[in-house]
């Protein structure tokens, strides 16, 4: 059987993306870090919906951590394997670069770095031997295309992952794999709450922040097999704010 596994999947673009996924059939495992009452909450609306969703608890940047739940999980589905790994865990420690502490810098890129080769790196050996195919969809963001004042932090992990998301996808095409990047703007979520949404939605053209189920629709289109032709892509869900 072929999984979905979508880390950082218990909240926000995590979770829309969590549910579209098993809507279009897969059994989705759900990767968080500490907020199992979340967690457990994408989980029970997916089966709610009759779908299959099953959690996995690690954090992203820490390797033994990881591996050791990857191979916990593997030893109880010898004859299953995950074909689409959807990178969405990430956190923002904003703050401007003078005054911005090596935590703050690290943390925000070991998350996302660290947290996409590692998972992407073990999974890996399974979507490629015998061509068995897979998908790899990497959650990017604006500031890793455009730069935002106060994420130099931010922005240049994002924008290293739109760089590993354009060399991994040559690497692995010829193996079956695609890999694609979806790069928000201002999206509803728990991470935008403190930002000034009502000065904010003046720069977009659109008038309004995103929703989370309208990038999970585009995570959904690129696992799809309409979507095989189309690898090493980034596609901007912004509202018009950055073309």
């Amino acid at each position: 059987m072929k999984y979905a596994l979508v880390t950082g999947g218990s909240r926000g673009i995590g979770r829309a993306i969590c549910i579209v996924l098993s809507k279009i059939g897969f059994p989705v495992i759900i990767n968080y870090q500490s907020n199992t009452e979340a967690a457990e909450t994408t989980k029970r609306l997916i089966e709610e919906d009759g779908g299959k969703a099953e959690l996995l608890r690690f954090d992203v940047s820490d390797k033994v951590q990881l591996e050791s739940a990857l191979d916990d999980w593997e030893s109880t589905h010898p004859d299953d394997y995950i074909s689409v790994l959807v990178n969405n865990a990430g956190i923002r420690r904003d703050n401007v670069l003078f005054m911005m502490s090596d935590d703050e810098w690290h943390n925000v890129l070991d998350t996302t770095l660290d947290g996409f080769f590692y998972i992407t790196r073990r999974l890996l050996k399974h979507m490629m031997p015998r061509k068995r195919g897979g998908r790899i969809v990497n959650i990017a963001s604006l500031s890793g295309l455009k730069g935002l004042p106060g994420q130099a932090n931010y922005s240049a992990a994002k924008a290293a992952l739109i760089g590993a998301t354009k060399a991994l996808a040559q690497e692995v095409a010829p193996r079956g794999v695609t890999v694609n990047a979806v790069a928000p703007g201002f999206i509803e979520t728990d991470m935008t709450k403190d930002l000034p949404e009502d000065d904010l939605k003046k720069m977009i053209p659109v008038g309004r922040f995103g929703k989370p189920e309208e990038v999970a629709a585009v995570v959904k289109f690129l696992v799809s097999p309409e979507a095989a032709y189309i690898t090493g892509e980034v596609i901007n869900i912004n509202g018009g704010l950055y073309t």
